[in-house]
C-alpha cells in the first residue's frame, strides 16, 4: 500500500470539473484508490464522494493506493494533483 498527502492550492478547492478529471483518471487503474480530507475516506472512483470531502484550498488530503498496479497509480494521480490543483 502506498499513501500521497497533498494540500490544495487551487483558489477553488476540490469543485466539479478536476474531481471529474480526477476520476476519470482513478478508473483507469485496477488498485482500490482512496481519499481522506480529516476522518471522512471516501473511493476516489466516485466523482460526488470526492466533492463531499470539501476539500478547500489550504485543506490537506490524502490519497491510499493498493493493488498490482499502485505504483504506477500513485505516480499518475500525484502528478495530477501538483498539475491541477
Amino acid at each position: 500500500m502506498k499513501t500521497f498527502k497533498y494540500v490544495i492550492t487551487d483558489n477553488e478547492g476540490i469543485h466539479a470539473r478536476p474531481a471529474g478529471q480526477l476520476v476519470k483518471l482513478v478508473k483507469t487503474f485496477k488498485s482500490e484508490i482512496n481519499i481522506a480530507k480529516g476522518d471522512k475516506k471516501v473511493k476516489a472512483s466516485k466523482t460526488l464522494g470526492v466533492m463531499s470531502l470539501g476539500a478547500t484550498k489550504g485543506s490537506e488530503v490524502e490519497f491510499t493506493f493498493e493493488g498490482e498496479d499502485e505504483d504506477a497509480a500513485y505516480e499518475a494521480i500525484s502528478k495530477f494533483m501538483e498539475e491541477n490543483l
